[in-house]
């Protein structure tokens, strides 16, 4: 037994049921070095293969961003190349995380596995993302900043810029997947945004259609399309807006049938459902059985739609995981959308499942097992 494995087995003894991560933290190790200790001391029997890590609750492990959100409201109507009187207010954000909070707002298990910077930012996200979800699975990353996102508003609420700084997902390594597996084997269902590279995007996807772990895909903006792999097989649930879905069907969407063409140009990549939203016009969902339909958005007071994206996404999950049927989860994707933009805050804190049905009851009248 080399020194390397002998603190590796030191620390098992202790304590049967640390993670690779964990070992990580408290030696410096590389995480091939500890995995290759590992394979060594199971091969010499003195571990017995993995019982070492503890198997977790079933869950919904959302993967992807985690940031904050910087919003800017002009009082007036904007003006461009001059100044504007403007209110600013710091929030939580990134679509993953946003999502996951959603979720645990309505009493879903969800886990966040994201990556922070070492800095007071990162340290506020989580603290303020803990009381609804395990943030656990994510990671501290020293020397690098959180991400940001920064969102213009028009009067009316209405985004009209937004820039994100999401560097710190680029820091992602090789073996991404295979370091954060035991989070992923042992999920209900897994949420990706596409803030993490390509190379993590494809293995998760390739992973998820392997081992038939469902799979929810946020396409988060037109370009990160592109980091999606040729093939969506294996992708339950892809949703995203009137952009994205352009960008990847590769359909200019004009008029109501081309939101049906562009789902049907993604279905044929292998997505079992897709759903396409129109921002105050609701959403489209096609599947592959050939169910298709629109929900009409109701008009409500909007005071921020900064949000209203993550919180649909998290409704059809909420609604899939419920057992409804695709209809049914996007009338309450639909719901927690209206929920949401009557809020100034990205996840409104008065998201919760009474709020849910309630809402639910009023705009789509039968009500469903919310």
């Amino acid at each position: 037994m080399n020194r390397q494995e002998a603190i590796i087995y030191d620390l098992i003894k202790s304590n049967l049921y640390i993670s690779e991560q964990e070992m990580e933290e408290r030696t410096g190790l590389s995480f091939e070095e500890i995995k290759d200790a590992i394979t060594s001391l199971t091969a010499a029997g003195k571990i017995a293969g993995r019982a070492y890590v503890l198997p977790e609750e079933k869950k919904i492990l959302c993967i992807g961003g985690a940031n904050v959100d910087q919003k800017i409201q002009v009082l007036n109507h904007l003006e461009f190349g001059t100044s504007n009187p403007a209110v600013s207010r710091k929030s939580k954000g990134g679509v993953a995380r946003n999502i996951a909070e959603n979720l645990g707002r309505l009493g879903i298990k969800a886990a966040l596995l994201a990556q922070f910077g070492a800095d007071s930012e990162g340290e506020w996200l989580r603290q303020e993302t803990k009381a609804y979800v395990n943030v656990k699975p994510s990671t501290i990353l020293q020397g690098k900043s959180t991400g940001s996102y920064t969102a213009i508003l028009d009067n009316e609420g209405q985004m009209t810029v937004a820039l994100a700084d999401m560097a710190i997902y680029d820091e992602a390594e090789d073996h991404f997947v295979e370091k954060n597996w035991h989070h992923m084997q042992n999920a209900a269902m897994i949420l990706l945004d596409t803030n993490y590279p390509a190379h993590v995007i494809h293995k998760v996807i390739e992973n998820c259609h392997k081992h038939h772990i469902p799979l929810c895909v946020a396409t988060v903006s037109a370009p990160k399309t592109k980091k999606l792999p040729e093939s969506l097989e294996g992708v339950s649930w892809f949703i995203a807006n009137h952009q994205e879905a352009e960008a990847l069907s590769g359909l200019k969407i004009n008029r109501e049938g081309d939101f049906f063409r562009a789902a049907e140009m993604i279905l044929k990549k292998g997505a079992e459902r897709v759903v396409i939203t129109r921002g105050n016009q609701g959403l489209i969902y096609f599947t592959q059985t050939g169910q298709a339909g629109a929900i009409v958005a109701p008009d409500v007071m909007v005071i921020d739609v900064t949000g209203a994206g993550d919180s649909l996404i998290a409704g059809i999950l909420y609604g899939h995981i419920k057992g409804l049927k695709t209809e049914d989860a996007c009338k309450v994707g639909v719901a927690c959308s209206l929920i949401t933009i009557q809020s100034s805050e990205t996840v409104n804190p008065e998201l919760n499942q009474h709020a849910l049905l309630e809402t639910f009851q009023k705009y789509f009248s039968k009500c469903v097992s919310c």
